[in-house]
Formats: structure tokens, C-alpha cells, sequence
């Protein structure tokens, strides 16, 4: 699949205003190990190649198991994510796929047992986040790897 269109060419005071959004988010109380899943996992769920890639480099990077990478789809079945890990991406599964009636006040708690007011509302902003980077990478097919040398992905050694 070749690009589209380059998005961030095209509306460049957009593309800032999101990316200082995005940097804002991961500066929050979210760590960035579960930072990391939940861009992955929404990524995966949402099909953004470039994000999927990105993201699995930036958590590799950081110190990321490869195992719980592997295992990240499969995370309810899994031993290998915690509690609250758990709680932050049933968060994302369900705020990326937003059921018809809304999200029941049965996983609201399920998360909130797990995080604190902050810490949801955060969680919330950083999955807005990367759901919004979904959208432009699905919508206009940027490929998986073409940003690596710009965000120093390269150092992940995965190829």
C-alpha cells in the first residue's frame, strides 16, 4: 500500500496541536510502560500498521518484555500483564470500540478499582490520543517504519 496523502504537510498547525496533545498525555500519570500497551493494543484494534510498529519499538526501547508484546492480544487469557494493566486496557478496548449504549457502570468500576479519579482521566486522554493517530494512519495508509529514523525507532533493532 503506498500513502495517500501526508497529513501532516498538509495541515501542519493541526498536526502540532495533536502531537502537543499526544506529548501532553504521555506526560501524565500514566506511566509509560502501560502507556505503551494501551498504544499498542488500541492500535492493534483500530489496524494502524504504523502505529502497531511504532509503538512495539518505542516499548521494546524502553525495556518491554517481548513476550508481553506477544502476548498483548491475548491479555485477559495472559499471566503476564498486572491488575492494573489489566484495568488500563479493558479501558482502552471499550473507549476505542464504544458500545452502542455506552460504557456500563460494571467495567467503569472494574477500572476504578484499579485507578484513581487522575489517574482515568489521564488514562482517558492517552487513549484519545492515540485513537486520534489511529484514524490519520489508517485513513491515509502511512507505512509502518517510514518514521523510525525521525523518532530514533531505529534502536529497537527490529526489523
Amino acid at each position: 500500500m503506498t500513502q495517500r496523502l501526508n497529513y501532516s504537510e498538509q495541515s501542519p498547525e493541526l498536526f502540532k496541536k495533536l502531537s502537543a496533545f499526544s506529548m501532553a498525555a504521555g506526560n501524565s500519570s500514566i506511566d509509560a510502560t502501560v502507556r505503551h500497551l494501551v498504544e499498542i493494543r488500541a492500535s492493534q484494534i483500530n489496524g494502524c500498521g504504523l502505529c502497531v510498529d511504532m509503538h512495539i519499538k518505542q516499548a521494546a526501547i524502553h525495556g518491554e518484555r517481548p513476550l508481553r508484546l506477544h502476548h498483548l492480544v491475548i491479555w485477559r487469557e495472559s499471566p503476564l500483564f498486572s491488575g492494573r494493566e489489566r484495568a488500563a486496557l479493558e479501558w482502552t478496548e471499550i473507549l476505542t470500540r464504544i458500545p452502542e449504549h455506552g460504557v456500563p457502570d460494571e467495567v467503569f468500576e472494574r477500572v476504578r478499582a484499579h485507578l484513581n479519579d487522575k489517574e482515568m482521566a489521564d488514562l482517558t486522554f492517552v487513549i484519545m490520543a492515540i485513537n486520534a493517530w489511529n484514524r490519520a494512519g489508517v485513513a491515509f495508509r502511512t507505512e509502518p517504519g517510514s518514521l523510525d529514523a525521525a523518532y530514533g525507532l531505529d534502536k529497537a533493532n527490529l526489523s
